[in-house]
């Protein structure tokens, strides 16, 4: 896209829409004053790429000030132009705020869908989508490698309030298929999985869905690698927190939609319940985002090195890593996603040693989280996982889970060269 910088720039509203006249490239549809890029004809019959629209979409220079990046619209209230008569669309912060609304429209378009609505945290948001989904003596089915706690919210807290819950292998549509009942209501995926980054066929699993609604958790993967939606999921849960935010600085969660009436209903939840992303939350994960596919790249470069590193140690029982010829699920990652991701676990052949390594690394922090730009090693089930302690969910004690950051990848591979050497 070229600029005219001697050019002046013109407005005109029409229908909601400020028409940028420079190229007529470039329009801004106000959705009750709440901004998102639409690029128009950039070339013929031609769709923006990831990366254009994880630096544009959401947001656009404003016509007074020229702001490049979106501001920290922080404020609790807006004032209005009458009674109830909005300026903007907003009128008080737990119910919407710019600097979020942008968030939300840039997540929607990434995710190729209509509607994103951003949360406090990951769990806020999944928190929300059970309540808008299950009701007392429906039945949920959830894969047997998860988040622990997944397991600890459904099994725990809402089991409480007579909720079924099954544990199915969700690599295996079959036994999907056999899992659903009646009353199933929700299909909860993770693919990759965590802490195993086991591979679920998304479309295959849609196939015998029966009357749940399937939601995907898409942490792992961003939406640089996979897009759940288009594979026919109903709705995608994000933890901001982690790829998106990418810097380990923010808190953050996310649903994204194609349905109209879920997001009328996480809007709903949002202003009554208030587990709503802050603004400066919102913008940290704003610029996150634009640098997405950049870092994803270096993430999946770096991971696949270190992969193949540690596969080749005598040490090490297994990497589970889908870039992996070796991986389960490696043909299958090859075509549901554009690349394997920065996550992997690896198996030891000792679960002493397992814990050992996580306290050997040096340049690899000990801790929880992921998709920082830092590389992280914890231990799973004496950490990230020990909610589902008791269950089928526990990983194996000789199991760590690495989140690999984008570091000179020489210098990763030399850290757990050592890690591993002090073994002996």
């Amino acid at each position: 896209m070229t600029h005219n910088h001697t050019m002046v720039r013109k407005f005109s509203k029409l229908k909601g829409t400020l028409i940028d006249e420079m190229n007529k490239n470039i329009a801004i549809t106000v959705w009750n004053g709440q901004l998102g890029l639409e690029f128009l004809d950039m070339t013929e019959n031609r769709a923006p790429g990831f990366s254009s629209r994880s630096i544009h979409a959401g947001y656009h220079p404003d016509p007074y000030m020229g702001s490049i990046n979106v501001p920290i619209y922080a404020s609790t209230t807006f004032q209005q132009d009458g009674l109830a008569q909005l300026r903007g669309g907003f009128e008080y912060g737990r119910v919407a705020n710019p600097t979020v609304r942008s968030l939300e429209l840039t997540l929607a378009s990434l995710e190729n869908a209509e509607y994103a609505r951003c949360f406090s945290s990951g769990m806020a948001a999944v928190d929300t989508l059970i309540r808008i989904i299950v009701r007392p003596g429906d039945h949920v089915i959830l894969g047997n490698d998860a988040y622990g706690g997944m397991y600890r919210l459904l099994h725990h807290d809402y089991g409480q309030w007579g909720i079924e819950l099954s544990i199915v292998d969700t690599t295996d549509a079959s036994a999907v298929a056999a899992a659903v009942r009646e009353n199933t209501k929700l299909i909860w995926l993770e693919t990759p999985t965590n802490p195993a980054t086991n591979i679920t066929d998304i479309a295959e699993v849609v196939k015998h869905k029966g009357n749940a609604q399937i939601v995907v958790d898409n942490t792992f993967a961003t939406p640089y690698l996979q897009n759940p939606l288009d594979l026919g999921a109903d709705h995608i849960l994000h933890s901001t927190t982690k790829y998106l935010g990418g810097h380990s600085d923010v808190l953050g969660g996310a649903v994204v939609t194609n349905s109209a009436e879920m997001d009328e209903r996480l809007l709903y939840f949002q202003g009554n319940v208030g587990a709503v992303s802050s603004p400066f939350d919102a913008y940290l994960t704003v610029r996150g985002i634009k640098t997405l596919s950049v870092r994803m790249d270096r993430h999946c470069s770096n991971a696949q090195a270190v992969a193949e590193f540690l596969e080749s140690r005598p040490e090490v029982k297994q990497v589970l890593y889908p870039g992996l010829p070796s991986h389960p699920g490696h043909e299958l990652a090859k075509k549901q996603m554009r690349g394997f991701g920065g996550m992997m676990s690896v198996r030891f052949h000792d679960a002493e040693h397992a814990k050992q390594v996580c306290l050997n690394t040096q340049l690899v922090s000990l801790a929880e989280s992921l998709g920082g730009v830092e590389s992280l090693i914890e231990h799973p089930q004496n950490m990230t996982h020990i909610s589902a302690e008791g269950s089928e969910l526990v990983p194996p004690e000789d199991l760590v889970r690495i989140s690999i950051g984008i570091e000179d990848v020489a210098d990763l591979i030399a850290d757990f060269e050592q890690a591993l050497d002090a073994l002996h």
